[in-house]
C-alpha cells in the first residue's frame, strides 16, 4: 500500500508540473482573446518560431541561408560566432515584438469589425505562414536547445530519488525549474494586468473597445502590446518544451493540448487557464495510472478532450469564464 501511495504521489506531482506548462501555453490564447476577441490558432506556432529563432541566434546561424545559397550558389550557413543564452533570449524577445507589430499592422488591423470566424481563419493562415517562414529561416531539422536550465535528477539532493516511506520517486529537475519559472511568469502577468497603467488599459479594451477609445486608449498600441506579451509567453513555452523534447515542428502541436485547458478554465480568465492546466495535467496522469492498465493504456491522448467535451455540454463557459447572454 505505501508503495502504491508513493507512486500516486509521484504521478500527481508530475501531473501538476505538466499542468503548469499547459497553462503557460493557454495563457497566450487568453491574453489575445481577452483584448481583441481573437482565438489565436497560431499560438503554438509562435512558440515553435520563437524557439527556432532562439536556437538560430545562439548558434550564429545565418537566417534564410538555404534560400541564399540556392539563389547565389554559396555555402554560407553560420556567421562563425555563438551568442550567450541571455543575449540570445533578449534578441529573440525583440524579434517577437517586431512580429507582433507586423501581425497587427499587416493583418489584424485590416480585419477590425469582421466576424469571429474570419479572424479565426486569419490566425490559421498566420500559423501556416509562420511555419513556412521558420522553415526557410532556420531549416527543418530537429535542433537541441540548451539555455543552461538544469536537467536530470540531481538538482538539490545527492540521491537519484526523493525518499518517502522508504520508497523513492523520480522528479525531473527540468520539470521543477519549468514549474517555478511558469509560476513566476503567471504571477508577473497577473500583477501586470492588475497594477500597471498598460495592464489596466488592456483590461479596459477587453471590456469595451468603444469605451476604451473614448478615454483616449490606443487600440493599436494595446493590441501590439498584447501580441508582444503573447509572443513572450510563447518564447518561454518554446524554451521549456524545446529543452525537454528538442525544437522540432511537432512543437507547434502543444497548442492542441491548450484547447481543453481553455474549455475548462474559460477563454477570458487568466486564473482559469492556470486552474484548467492543473486539472488537465493531474487528471490525465492519474487517469492513466488508475484506468490506463484496464483499457490498454494511451489514455493521455484523449482524456483531456473527453473532459473538455463534458464541460462543453454542462458548463460551456468553463469554470471561470463569463456567461454570455444574447438578447434578440
Amino acid at each position: 500500500m505505501p508503495e502504491q501511495l508513493v507512486f500516486a504521489m509521484e504521478v500527481t506531482l508530475n501531473g501538476l508540473m505538466a499542468g503548469v506548462l499547459y497553462a503557460l501555453v493557454a495563457l497566450g490564447f487568453v491574453l489575445i482573446y481577452k483584448a481583441s476577441g481573437i482565438f489565436n490558432y497560431a499560438q503554438g506556432v509562435m512558440a515553435l518560431f520563437a524557439a527556432m529563432t532562439l536556437v538560430g541566434i545562439m548558434n550564429g546561424q545565418v537566417p534564410f541561408s538555404h534560400v541564399i545559397n540556392a539563389i547565389f550558389g554559396g555555402h554560407i550557413t553560420h556567421f562563425g560566432w555563438t551568442v550567450p543564452s541571455f543575449v540570445a533570449i533578449v534578441l529573440t524577445v525583440g524579434v517577437m515584438i517586431i512580429l507582433a507589430w507586423m501581425v497587427q499592422h499587416f493583418v489584424m488591423r485590416h480585419l477590425v469589425g469582421q466576424e469571429p470566424i474570419i479572424l479565426f481563419m486569419a490566425t490559421i493562415g498566420l500559423a501556416y505562414f509562420l511555419e513556412g517562414v521558420a522553415d526557410l529561416m532556420w531549416g527543418s531539422e530537429i535542433k537541441t536547445l540548451d539555455v543552461g536550465l538544469p536537467q536530470g535528477i540531481n538538482l538539490w539532493i545527492d540521491e537519484t530519488t526523493y525518499q518517502i516511506f522508504d520508497y523513492g520517486f523520480f522528479i525531473d529537475n527540468l520539470d521543477i525549474v519549468a514549474t517555478i519559472i511558469a509560476a513566476l511568469l503567471v504571477m508577473g502577468l497577473v500583477a501586470f494586468a492588475q497594477y500597471t497603467k498598460q495592464g489596466r488599459a488592456m483590461r479596459a479594451v477587453a471590456d469595451d473597445h468603444q469605451a476604451a477609445l473614448s478615454v483616449g486608449i490606443s487600440l493599436n498600441f494595446i493590441w501590439v502590446l498584447v501580441w508582444s506579451v503573447a509572443g513572450f509567453v510563447a518564447l518561454v513555452a518554446g524554451i521549456m518544451w524545446g529543452t525537454k523534447s528538442g525544437v522540432q515542428f511537432s512543437l507547434s502541436l502543444i497548442a492542441l493540448k491548450a484547447l481543453p485547458v481553455l474549455m475548462l478554465g474559460g477563454f477570458t480568465s487568466i486564473p482559469g487557464a492556470i486552474v484548467g492546466g492543473l486539472i488537465i495535467g493531474v487528471g490525465e496522469k492519474l487517469f492513466e495510472f488508475m484506468i490506463g492498465p484496464l483499457v490498454g493504456g494511451a489514455t493521455e491522448n484523449w482524456f483531456a478532450y473527453v473532459l473538455a467535451l463534458l464541460f462543453l455540454v454542462f458548463r460551456p463557459q468553463g469554470l471561470f469564464g463569463e456567461k454570455i447572454i444574447e438578447r434578440v
